[in-house]
């Protein structure tokens, strides 16, 4: 019987999930347009910061309660998924253009942030001493943080002086209509996520599978579904700047915000879980996206077939090792 249950509540919040989603980028389109910014703009900040927000209420929690290595896989785990899987099935749907500010300016922000991540986890590799985070390692990844904050700034003045008193294009949602159905979009997508990470969860206890692999997949895939659903149908729609930005915003609010917020307030912690192996894989991930993206100017499906090759062959390795 509860095996039955989770199922259809594991049902129910993925249904909540990909309508929300489709709303979200919707609203989220019309309310660029109305406010006369660009697309990637809100893409970067709004919906980064709305899709993430299942995964920083986590890290909280995780770190509150002493449990580190869910901590670490929360933002292992979502870096990897969110470009590997998310962005390699998206482009099989549909080829993602990139554009050339992206390339220059926001696929570099995300490899920086994600090399110094790279680094400060390392510590056994680096300095010689436990893997794990200090207060100043978080203090570097909120300073990093700002830096993006600051080209976010640069956009909104640059788009300002540039704009233009033409026609706008016709939108879905009037102004309000946008903001409204955003709200209520988020909370959903929240609310989903929820459901579908704790039967997920339930279901996964009671078939026996382990912790370890819970954390991977049930909570980290399982938050990661409004990325997934999100950036799915913004590339089907061919709104390829709220693709790209959504998932480029969220790795980096994942990395600085998640993981250096809740260790700020909460101080440092050591963690062996998660090796060299597993942080390369966030950094090769990256370094795809950028590398992939800066080649022709868009994401092709051999591309995106090769970062899902990649995941599942990082998840392989993550079984078998468990």
């Amino acid at each position: 019987m509860n095996i039955f249950l989770n199922l259809v509540l594991l049902v129910i919040g993925l249904i909540g999930l990909i309508k929300a989603s489709d709303v979200f980028v919707d609203a989220s389109s019309s309310l660029a347009i109305k406010l006369r910014v660009p697309k990637m703009l809100v893409a970067l900040t709004i919906a980064a910061f709305g899709t993430c927000a299942p995964e920083l209420a986590i890290s909280f929690n995780s770190i509150a309660a002493s449990n580190y290595d869910m901590t670490l896989a929360n933002v292992v785990g979502s870096s990897i998924v969110n470009i590997l899987l998310i962005v390699g099935i998206a482009t099989l749907v549909k080829p993602i253009t990139v554009h050339e500010q992206t390339v220059k300016k926001e696929l570099p922000i995300l490899v920086l942030i994600t090399s110094v991540f790279f680094v400060l986890l390392n510590d056994r590799i680096f300095f010689n001493q436990p893997n794990g985070l200090s207060r100043i390692d978080a203090i570097i990844l909120l300073d990093l943080f700002l830096v993006f904050v600051g080209y976010i700034i640069a956009i909104v003045h640059r788009h300002r002086e540039k704009k233009k008193r033409g026609r706008r294009p016709k939108t879905k949602y009037t102004l309000w209509q946008s903001i409204l159905y955003i709200i209520i979009a988020l909370i959903v997508i929240i609310v989903a996520s929820d459901i579908v990470v704790d039967s997920a969860s339930a279901l996964a206890l009671d078939m026996g599978i382990s912790q370890k692999v819970i954390t991977m997949t049930a909570i980290v895939i399982g938050t990661s579904l409004p990325e997934l659903t999100m950036t799915v149908g913004a590339s089907r729609k061919g709104e390829f700047d709220m693709a790209v930005g959504n998932i480029i915003g969220t790795n980096i609010f994942n990395i600085c915000i998640v993981l250096g917020l809740p260790t700020l307030i909460y101080g440092g912690f050591s963690s062996d879980a998660f090796n060299i192996i597993d942080t390369l894989v966030v950094l090769v991930a990256a370094l795809s996206f950028f590398f992939f993206g800066r080649s022709n100017k868009k994401l092709t499906r051999i591309e995106g077939f090769m970062m899902v090759a990649t995941f599942t062959v990082y998840y392989f390795y993550l079984f078998t090792t468990a």
